[in-house]
């Protein structure tokens, strides 16, 4: 039978149905699985444009960014704010060194009251002589914090004049516009002579230079006579408060020479404003000083949050993913996989009110158990802190992780474990040494797509984080969990409702979207690029 004569058979056994949809079709001159590539392939567009105007709509609002900071910082220094941060310097060093004595006579005054069985009244009686040398010790810089307050003063004043004529200059555009030129015209610009108005603040480096030498000099009297302290630790600590007090002495010539060499007439490179971006360690708006967008922090306290969580999701997802497919009893995977991926279908708002209720005011009881004594930070008082947002985001990871892993394990071919088996191997040799290795990109793309998963979350971080815009403290080793953070999910939830639309407060959020948008990406990139190879392995 010809050709034709074989599929018009099929077309007139096919259902009417099948008929109508072939004859629509042919007059539209497409054939069905035409239409059916276009529906799939314009669904696809779809995601790409969409993908596009994000992107697009991200660079759009954040490019003038970078442009705006460098004004920012260009102000800063023109008006000798810069100037008179760098001269703040050693009076923020010898406030630690004050905060560093706080926490020595605490630690003495506790010895007293716990070891010795002394009052209140008595440990304060020993503790006098500590009093009086704290006490000179703060007072030693009286005279080079009354220098600065004066700088602060006239540095505040120039950048307030500044700004207050931007906003007349903005006025005055204004007014052209709307054509009221006489308006216009009566608004008046008493521009900033920056060089002769900061030089009112650099002319008297002199005696500031002379007030540090009476700070060294005071506390050089003083390090050489430290009152007595009880034990050897305590004596331990006072010596290395000696020696630190020694370093911060001799830190000042690098200060002035600083001070000396300061410019402000060099101008901010637009790649300074990029850098103090990135590199920022400080978060500080609506500042009457000067603002910071420095991201640091931020990207600081996500990657804490989500080490935690992989920390937690990883061995549960992964364990859990072996289990059900290579252990578990067919009961055992229709009651256990529909539980887990039932996770993620709870809200995460719900997770967060869980966090602040429960989950955080528990494991801030349980870190003062004695039990629990070994663990670095324990006990800590924030309830609210990365090890809380961490937990709930590894819980949040459990379900991604799970069931990628276990259809990573399920592709492994049959063929390897018949072979184990047939070589003697016993089922957890198999599990260990052929299933696990066989499927580890497969596992490996999944702990990524967790990743991106627990990073671009926002409620959970933004409720049980704590919100502490500062770096986490790496020093103290596994006690850093502990800390509060915040992330760049949670600064932008927190502070976009707040912001003046085209102002550099918001284009610095969507900055901060952007590089969590790549960072996102990059992940996501990552974890494809592992699947495919995973596939082409398993091919």
């Amino acid at each position: 039978m010809p050709p034709e004569s074989t599929t018009t058979s099929v077309v007139e056994s096919s259902p009417p149905s099948f008929r109508i949809q072939k004859e629509r079709t042919q007059l539209l001159g497409l054939t069905l699985d035409e239409c059916i590539q276009g529906f799939f392939g314009g669904n696809a567009l779809v995601a790409v444009i969409i993908l596009g105007l994000i992107t697009f709509f991200l660079f759009r609002e954040g490019s003038g960014f970078f442009s705006q900071n460098r004004d920012n910082l260009s102000i800063y220094r023109l008006a000798g704010l810069e100037y008179v941060d760098l001269g703040r310097q050693p009076d923020k060093d010898h406030a630690a060194l004050s905060r560093y004595l706080s926490d020595l006579r605490r630690r003495t005054y506790q010895y007293y009251m716990e070891e010795e069985g002394l009052s209140a009244k008595e440990a304060g009686g020993r503790l006098a002589d500590f009093d009086v040398y704290a006490d000179r010790f703060a007072r030693a810089s009286a005279p080079i914090r009354s220098q600065l307050m004066e700088w602060g003063e006239i540095a505040n004043d120039i950048k307030a004049r500044h700004l207050g004529n931007q906003n007349l200059a903005e006025k005055r555009r204004q007014l052209l516009a709307a054509g009221k030129t006489k308006e216009a015209a009566a608004v008046g610009i008493l521009p900033v002579n920056f060089a002769v108005e900061v030089s009112a603040i650099t002319a008297t480096l002199p005696a500031y230079e002379e007030a540090t030498a009476t700070l060294a000099r005071s506390l050089e009297e003083l390090i050489l006579a430290p009152p007595p302290l009880p034990t050897v630790e305590l004596t331990a600590r006072m010596a290395r408060f000696q020696t630190l007090t020694r370093d911060f002495i001799a830190s000042f010539p690098a200060t002035l020479e600083s001070m000396k060499k300061w410019d402000a007439s060099v101008p901010v490179p637009l790649s300074q404003s990029f850098t103090a971006f990135i590199f920022g360690r400080q978060w500080l708006t609506a500042s009457f000083w000067q603002d910071w967008y420095g991201a640091t922090p931020l990207i600081a306290g996500s990657m804490l949050v989500s080490l935690i969580a992989l920390a937690l999701a990883i061995p549960l997802g992964v364990g859990a993913a072996i289990y059900v497919n290579q252990l578990a009893s067919p009961l055992e995977q229709r009651l256990i996989k529909p539980a887990i991926e039932f996770i993620s279908a709870i809200p995460s708002v719900v997770l967060g009110f869980f966090g602040i209720a429960v989950l955080g005011e528990f494991l801030r009881v349980a870190s003062g158990w004695s039990f629990f004594a070994w663990i670095p930070g324990f006990p800590f008082a924030e309830r609210l802190n990365a090890l809380t947002a961490g937990c709930l985001l590894g819980l949040i990871a459990v379900p991604t992780i799970f069931t990628l892993a276990e259809d990573a394990i399920n592709n492994v071919p049959r063929a390897f474990k018949e072979a184990s088996y047939a070589l003697g191997a016993s089922r957890l040799q198999t599990i260990i040494r052929i299933i696990v290795p066989a499927s580890l990109s497969g596992i490996v793309s999944a702990i990524l797509l967790g990743l991106g998963r627990v990073i671009g979350e926002t409620m959970v971080v933004l409720l049980c984080a704590g919100n502490r815009i500062a770096i986490p403290d790496f020093t103290a080793g596994l006690g850093v969990v502990t800390q509060p953070v915040h992330t760049m999910t949670g600064i932008i939830a927190q502070e976009m409702g707040e912001v003046e639309p085209g102002g550099i407060h918001y284009r610095a959020l969507f900055v901060v979207g952007l590089l969590l948008f790549f960072i996102a990406l990059l992940i996501n990139y990552f974890a494809q690029k592992i699947v495919r190879k995973y596939k082409v392995s398993i091919g």
